[in-house]
């Protein structure tokens, strides 16, 4: 990757996923995270002392004025994403803005629109897209080694998993399992099918179980301003249908009476079905047997952080080399709509037509 001089970055909201970002930056010689802001000044001197960031603020109009920066990682509760995301496009920053995109397709068509008046560009971290699986998963659909798919299967199941604080709460986070589990399973899918257009949704969701904050004996992931409020749902479930034909199932959740979590994508062609966790494998027929296929590649150590560390880079090098970007606002906004979809489903009970 060709760059002439260092891509200099601003940091808006230096929770948890903000450091997954930060594993990313840190591991390119051509940037220099250069700003950070936060609400909470204590946090954002302490993500500052970290990370060696010169500049800090709590407010991201301030830290916008500052004519060096390029571009920004938009990593605050979700009802900030499309405030601080057009407020950064308006003022000249390119912007990778954390999953989910908005909190509604109206806040994303907004974003959209800031991004082409700004001329610059709009990233949506749908960070699962930048993962080994799914590079190889996508070979083999693109090479047409699954046939014509039509049907899928997505899941994201947690047992004792809502994180608390803003995530939990509905004016912050806009939503519960399905807009912060949901979107990344959607997506997904979505991108490996080639991005057809949802038509109709049906959903439903439940608010029966709570955040189990009284369970003991068990670590889990929490929100950094944690609290047990929660007015989210707990479950989330949709069958979506896509303007090629094809249905994806999707099953989501927060609380769930289960016996572990489980995060799955299942899809299924004319030519072979696939699975991708814990390991992707491949279900076909070979001289009139069955057969199953898995890929021998070498897999992350750390998978997560591996994720974070492709999806960065892909963003420094759209920033600083015009490369085409993988995850555009445009299918940030197309997620939103089918997100609203479902909640809009769930509370009237009836399917919900997206486009005729």
């Amino acid at each position: 990757m060709y760059v002439s001089k260092k891509v200099k970055i601003g940091i808006i909201g230096t929770g948890n996923i903000s450091h997954a970002h930060m594993v990313g930056y840190t591991a390119l010689d051509n940037v220099e995270v250069y700003a950070a802001c936060d609400l909470n000044e204590e946090r954002v001197k302490a993500f500052a002392e970290k990370y060696g960031v010169k500049h800090t603020f709590t407010d991201y109009n301030e830290m916008l004025k500052l004519e060096e920066l390029d571009a920004v990682s938009v990593c605050t509760w979700n009802n900030a994403h499309a405030p601080a995301t057009i407020a950064a496009l308006k003022a000249g920053k390119h912007v990778l803005c954390e999953k989910p995109m908005a909190m509604n397709a109206q806040q994303a068509e907004e974003m959209l629109q800031a991004s082409k008046e700004s001329g610059k560009l709009l990233m949506v971290g749908f960070v699962r897209r930048f993962g080994n699986d799914t590079k190889i998963f996508k070979d083999f659909i693109d090479n047409g080694r699954m046939g014509d798919i039509y049907f899928a299967k997505a899941s994201y199941l947690r047992r004792c998993g809502n994180p608390g604080g803003w995530f939990s709460d509905i004016k912050r986070s806009g939503g519960g399992s399905l807009i912060d589990l949901g979107v990344h399973v959607i997506d997904l899918v979505r991108y490996l099918m080639g991005k057809p257009k949802a038509v109709s949704v049906t959903g439903a969701t439940y608010s029966n179980i709570g955040p189990r904050a009284h369970i003991k004996g068990l670590e889990r992931y929490k929100a950094s301003d944690y609290s047990d409020y929660s007015d989210v749902e707990d479950m989330a479930l949709a069958m979506i249908k896509f303007d090629n034909g094809a249905v994806l199932s999707v099953e989501t959740s927060f609380s769930l009476n289960l016996k572990d979590d489980t995060g799955n994508i299942e899809i299924f062609g004319t030519k072979a079905g696939a699975k991708m966790e814990p390991n992707l494998e491949l279900y076909s027929e070979m001289d009139d047997y069955l057969v199953d296929i898995t890929p021998r590649v070498t897999r992350d150590t750390d998978w997560f952080n591996a994720i974070f560390k492709n999806e960065i880079a892909h963003f420094v090098d759209c920033v600083a080399n015009g490369t085409e970007c993988l995850s555009p606002a445009e299918d940030g906004l197309e997620l939103m709509k089918i997100l609203d979809a479902v909640y809009e489903s769930s509370r009237t009970g009836r399917e919900v037509v997206i486009r005729p």
